[in-house]
């Protein structure tokens, strides 16, 4: 499988964890954690950026607490339908791009937002759209937090990361053979030159908030 074939998974998705599911869940741990860190690092007024942000059941979360300057990628464009049902007030009021992160991320500009977080969305990017994630670190201005499944390891930080072939991170695959890809987001990061400044492990996935090195 190989990018487009992944991009292409993830803009078809239905059923089980599709964007219906998720705005079903609605907002949970994941997203007062993200919260309780944009507060401690930004304001309401800041800028944030989710990629991969579904039916935007964190967004909504944001939204109804005060922020106002909410921006979405999301590669199904049915998420986009299902958020102007599940969070009508969300979807009216902030900004959604119907494409791959990857094609929006090459048009931004340098430290456009000031927070960025992502979850559960980074550890499905293909190896040949690595790339990606410098492009991350390049339009955050204050805060990046990654909210990701690490694999075996990471209570030790020496997550599987680099071990399989040539060089690509360890791979297992879920649902309907979507691969998910362990990664360590400490490493990840900070060799693109951010600085780790909080980490908390959860049941399943790791959170990571990092910032640029001149902050």
């Amino acid at each position: 499988m190989d990018s487009d074939d992944v991009r292409r998974r993830w803009a078809q998705r239905s059923g089980e964890f599709s964007p219906a599911y998720y705005a079903h869940r609605g907002p949970d741990e994941t997203s007062e954690a993200i919260r309780a860190l944009l507060d401690r690092y930004v304001d309401r007024e800041a800028s944030v950026l989710e990629p991969g942000c579904s039916s935007g059941r964190h967004l909504a979360y944001l939204h109804a607490d005060g922020f106002r300057d909410l921006t979405g990628i999301e590669v199904n464009e049915d998420a986009l339908a299902v958020m102007e049902t599940a969070y009508p007030d969300l979807a009216a009021a902030e900004t959604f791009h119907a494409d791959a992160i990857e094609n929006v991320l090459e048009t931004v500009e340098d430290g456009a937002f000031e927070a960025v977080y992502s979850v559960e969305t980074l550890q499905h990017v293909h190896p040949d759209s690595e790339w990606v994630f410098a492009e991350l670190a390049r339009v955050t201005d204050t805060l990046l937090i990654t909210v990701e499944n690490e694999g075996p390891g990471r209570e030790t930080g020496e997550a599987t990361a680099g071990s399989g072939e040539d060089g690509d991170p360890d791979v297992t695959h879920v649902d309907e053979g979507v691969p998910l890809y362990y990664r360590n987001w400490r490493r990840v990061f900070t060799d693109l030159g951010l600085v780790e400044i909080e980490t908390q492990l959860g049941t399943r996935d790791t959170l990571r908030a990092f910032r640029p090195t001149e902050k």
